[in-house]
Formats: structure tokens, C-alpha cells, sequence
């Protein structure tokens, strides 16, 4: 996660190395996006088959070969080939999709939204650490030794992988036995799908993730462009991507513990309402250094945040049996914002000079989010179904 959400710093070099041009570059890495997306479901289903610690092993191996290929590229197809194809799949298969699937079935539902809160964290500690540590080495030594470096940090996961290829615990097992017991849920995983297609809970889900991916796509690759349009040093945004990461490892941790304790919904509707806030501060105030560090650290408290409470709800409406693919498909949806948030944001720089209108577009967007989880309902639909009977 800190490799994928380190890719805006290469967006100047690989143009002056490429001379591919920004909306070119900004298309690949919103086909990254989009890609990443695609494969959370796909990445999920094959983890529940296979095991995670497998799909884990074969993702590290498929980022490292994108940011080799990344190298070579001379044009489009080639970074659209290797950054948004197989740095995305490498990624996708060591997201949240895999190890929050892998986690919930060791534990109790009462821990799970904190246990996925700390694997968010560990995603932004990443960013943190290899943000300025990538923007360090391209000062240094030039944008592909980072890109090397940052596949070699992807193969340092692969010892890490055996830990999730060991079956669950017995306590884990036997949690997983008994809420299934509860949810009276012996379906197949094409049931599954057709039942949650049906659930506007779900969808609802699906349509706050997707501005969440809108936005935390447009900043990650595009704020680096918006420091350099204020005439301010590269470093401000490495700077600034790094304090996004660190401001979410509290972030992530908060907000999932307070999903032990508050309404998930709720948490979403103030995680999304804060960011509009933000931005509209953002916007109104002027552009140093010092307002760079101070939005980067508000917006990063909620950067992910939004990962906890929607896996948490995700598997209160339909259990932890194909969570890996259900919340998958809620991230497909996240993706398919950010795919429009990359692009959109190189479109709009080219066009217009500046990115003025994609900010205004974020802020809306983010308003729409916080409204569209309140309706959203808590309880499994199994048993609502088991319930239907009695009512009528």
C-alpha cells in the first residue's frame, strides 16, 4: 500500500523521462486504479479457494515485474502496461480485500472492526515511510532506482505470506461457526451475490466508496502537481503524502475501535462530511507550506478510515464467509471513482490550467457520500429474510 500510494511522485519524472505527456501518465494510473479495483473481488475469491498466503506470494511477485517493466516503458502502452496493469494486480492481491477476509475468520465479530482498522494503519504507516524515502532516491539517484526500490520492497512481503497460510485458530473457527450458525447462512457464493444485489444497504455502500476513491485518487496522484502550481518544493509534497499516511495510522485506529462502540453508519457519515470541511478550509486559505501539512493531516485522519466501519458492515448484513469478495466488490466500486479521479484531475490541469474545478467536484462529492450512508440498515439480512414470514 505505501508503493501504490507513492506513485504521484513519479508523475513529473516519468514525463520528462517519457515525454509521454500528464494525461497520458494520469490515464495509466487511473487504469491502475480502476485495475486494483477489478481485482479486490477477483483476488478475494481466489484467496478463499486457494488461501490467502498463496494469492499474497503471487502478488509481490506481480508488482515487483510492473515497476521493472515501468523502466522500460517509452510511451502509453507500456506504463499503462506496467503501472496500471500489474503494479495494480500486485497491489490488489495484498490489499485489504485478502487480509481483512483472512483476519475476520480468526476472530470474533466483536474485534473485527479494530482488527481492520490496524491493517489500514499498517497500509498508511507504509505511505508514511516510503513517500519521502521514494522522493529521497529520485532526488538522488533518478525515478527508476525508486521504482526498483519499491519492488524490492514489494518481495520483502513474501516471507510474511506463510503467517496467513496457517489455518485459523480454534477460537477463530469456532466464532466463524457460530455466527454462521446465527445467520443461518448456508449459501453458495453465487446465492450470496444475488442476495446482496438485492440489499440497498449494499449499494449504498458501494456509492459512498465510490466518491471516497474519487477523491483520495484525485489528491494522491495529483496533489504534487497542485504543490508544484503554487511554485512550492517537491518536498512539501512528499512531505505532505508522508503526513497523510501517519495522520491515517491514528485515523484508522480510531475509527475502528469506535466501531466497537458507535453506529458504523454514523462513523461514515462523519468521515465523509469532515473532508468536504476540509477541502472547503483548503480552498479559502493561502497556499504555503504550512496549509499543505495542516490539509494533508486533517484529510489523512479520514483518508481510509472509511475501510473499517464498510468491511465491518459488510460482514454485519451478510457474515464473514465471502467477505473477501463482498467487500471486494465494494473496492471495485472505490476504483472505479478513483479511475475518474486520476484521469479527471489530468483533464482538468490540461484544460484549465489549474485544478480548480476537480477541488469543487471533491467537495460535492464527498457532501453526497455523507448523506447516502444514513439510510443504510445494521442488521443481517438473513435473518430479516428468516423474519419476512413472521411479519406477513
Amino acid at each position: 500500500m505505501g508503493a501504490r500510494q507513492s506513485l504521484g511522485l513519479f508523475v513529473a519524472p516519468l514525463n520528462r523521462s517519457t515525454g509521454a505527456g500528464i494525461v497520458a501518465i494520469s490515464l495509466a494510473l487511473a487504469v491502475g486504479q480502476f485495475v486494483w479495483g477489478l481485482a479486490q473481488p477477483v483476488c478475494g475469491a481466489v484467496a478463499e479457494r486457494f488461501g490467502s498466503g498463496k494469492v499474497l506470494i503471487a502478488g509481490a511477485l506481480i508488482m515487483a515485474l510492473g515497476c521493472v517493466l515501468s523502466t522500460l516503458a517509452s510511451g502509453a502502452p507500456g506504463l499503462i502496461l506496467s503501472i496500471g496493469v500489474l503494479f495494480a494486480t500486485g497491489a490488489a492481491a495484498g490489499s485489504f480485500s485478502v487480509l481483512i477476509g483472512a483476519t475476520a475468520r480468526r476472530l470474533a465479530p466483536g474485534k473485527r472492526a479494530f482488527a481492520s482498522g490496524l491493517i489500514n494503519a499498517g497500509g498508511s504507516l507504509g505511505q508514511f515511510l516510503l513517500a519521502p524515502i521514494s522522493q529521497l532516491i529520485i532526488g538522488a539517484f533518478g525515478w527508476v532506482t525508486a521504482m526498483y526500490a519499491l519492488g524490492l520492497a514489494a518481495l520483502a512481503t513474501v516471507p510474511l505470506a506463510r503467517h496467513l497460510s496457517r489455518s485459523p485458530p480454534a477460537a477463530g473457527l469456532s466464532a466463524a461457526r457460530d455466527e454462521a450458525a446465527s445467520h443461518q447462512n448456508p449459501l453458495t457464493l453465487g446465492e450470496q451475490l444475488q442476495q446482496a444485489a438485492r440489499d440497498r444497504s449494499y449499494w449504498c455502500l458501494h456509492a459512498g466508496f465510490f466518491t471516497c476513491g474519487f477523491h483520495i485518487a484525485f489528491l494522491v496522484t495529483h496533489l504534487p502537481g497542485e504543490v508544484n502550481l503554487c511554485a512550492l518544493p517537491a518536498s512539501v509534497a512528499a512531505g505532505s503524502l508522508a503526513i497523510i499516511g501517519l495522520a491515517n495510522v491514528a485515523g484508522s485506529l480510531v475509527i475502528g475501535w469506535l466501531g466497537g462502540v458507535y453506529r458504523m453508519k454514523l462513523l461514515l457519515f462523519c468521515v465523509y462530511l469532515s473532508r468536504a470541511l476540509a477541502i472547503a478550509i483548503y480552498l479559502a486559505t493561502p497556499r504555503t507550506p504550512l496549509t499543505f501539512y495542516v490539509f494533508a493531516a486533517a484529510l489523512g485522519f479520514t483518508w481510509l478510515s472509511t475501510v473499517p466501519p464498510t468491511a465491518g458492515l459488510v460482514g454485519k448484513l451478510f457474515g464473514v464467509r465471502y467477505l473477501a469478495t463482498l467487500f471486494g466488490l465494494t473496492l471495485l466500486s472505490h476504483q472505479i471513482g478513483a479511475f475518474f479521479g486520476a484521469w479527471l484531475g489530468g483533464v482538468a490541469l490540461v484544460r484549465f490550467g489549474d485544478y480548480g474545478w476537480m477541488w469543487y467536484a471533491d467537495m460535492t462529492l464527498a457532501l453526497v457520500a455523507a448523506f447516502i450512508n444514513l439510510p443504510i440498515r445494521e442488521l443481517p439480512v438473513v435473518r430479516l429474510a428468516a423474519a419476512a414470514p413472521d411479519l406477513r
